[in-house]
């Protein structure tokens, strides 16, 4: 099952080849990398050739951007009633990710439907988007867990941008193992858990993240914090080379266990690209819901 987040107004991925897209982030037109975009670009015309930013890649690694019209350093688009901070970092991101909004989506509706209580655990939570859709969608509770202080920071103004700080999110720079931990400890729970993790990455105290050791460890500790009485489990992944079947069968043998009453999709996620009406894939995702 793929998804597609077809639903924005402030941002569209114009074209794509020849390893970039051509974006547009509500009215500024950046160019930047894309490994998936292996295709060549039918016409490379003036927004091509001539957008506000392009980030050149180095033969060395990283890279940089180059400004060629006046950008301000930060910026903001709105999804439906959310608004976020948007920013050109040093590593070719904005600090948003829009083909999540198709899980942002899945989400709200989740939670809106449920008609009860929902504690939301939000793991490797970055600027907060997931955050930001679960408490506006009436969530009682949202921890947001990143291990990077800058992204909890970022996430924060994001908070403030959408006028919901009078929602209940709590925000933990911590190393998501150990927090897990912890919370089993202390014998909380959560109705719904997010969790969007890198392929490599540290915690704040150097710990030493690989998905592919420490990813089922994750999702089966989660497990024991996880609510009797559940909503929803949504695992994320860029990881190259990890089809969607992964994350199913990760699924299937974990929370499809505990729960059996629940369904399990998995599939990718894209964003539509207006010229050429198909899809640029973007990751999978592994979602479990009660029925």
């Amino acid at each position: 099952m793929n998804q597609v987040a077809e639903n924005w107004k402030d941002y569209e991925c114009i074209d794509t080849g020849n390893g970039e897209k051509l974006e547009r982030w509500k009215d500024i037109i950046l160019r930047r990398p894309d490994p998936q975009t292996i295709w060549p670009i039918d016409h490379e015309d003036s927004l091509w050739k001539h957008p506000h930013a392009h980030y050149h890649r180095s033969s060395s690694g990283g890279g940089s951007w180059e400004f060629l019209k006046p950008v301000k350093d930060t910026w903001t688009v709105n999804y439906r009633h959310l608004t976020f901070k948007v920013s050109p970092t040093g590593f070719k991101h904005t600090g948003l990710f829009p083909e999540q909004a198709a899980n942002w989506d899945w989400m709200m509706k989740a939670i809106h439907e449920a008609d009860r209580e929902i504690r939301v655990l939000n793991l490797f939570a970055y600027t907060g988007g997931a955050t930001m859709a679960c408490a506006s969608a009436g969530a009682a509770e949202v921890v947001h867990v990143d291990a990077s202080k800058g992204m909890v920071q970022w996430a924060k103004e994001n908070m403030a941008y959408s006028h919901l700080e009078d929602k209940k999110i709590r925000f933990i720079v911590d190393d998501v193992l150990k927090f897990v931990a912890r919370e089993k400890r202390r014998g909380h729970t959560y109705h719904a858990i997010i969790m969007d993790p890198p392929s490599y990455g540290r915690g704040p105290n150097g710990e030493i993240w690989k998905i592919e050791e420490q990813l089922y460890p994750l999702i089966s500790a989660c497990l024991e914090i996880l609510d009797d009485e559940p909503l929803f489990f949504l695992v994320n992944s860029y990881t190259t080379g990890f089809p969607p079947t992964v994350l199913n069968n990760l699924l299937v043998s974990t929370i499809g266990k505990k729960h059996p009453e629940g369904s399990i999709t998995a599939g990718e996620i894209g964003l539509p690209i207006t010229r050429s009406h198909t899809v640029l894939p973007c990751g999978i995702f592994g979602r479990w819901i009660q029925k």
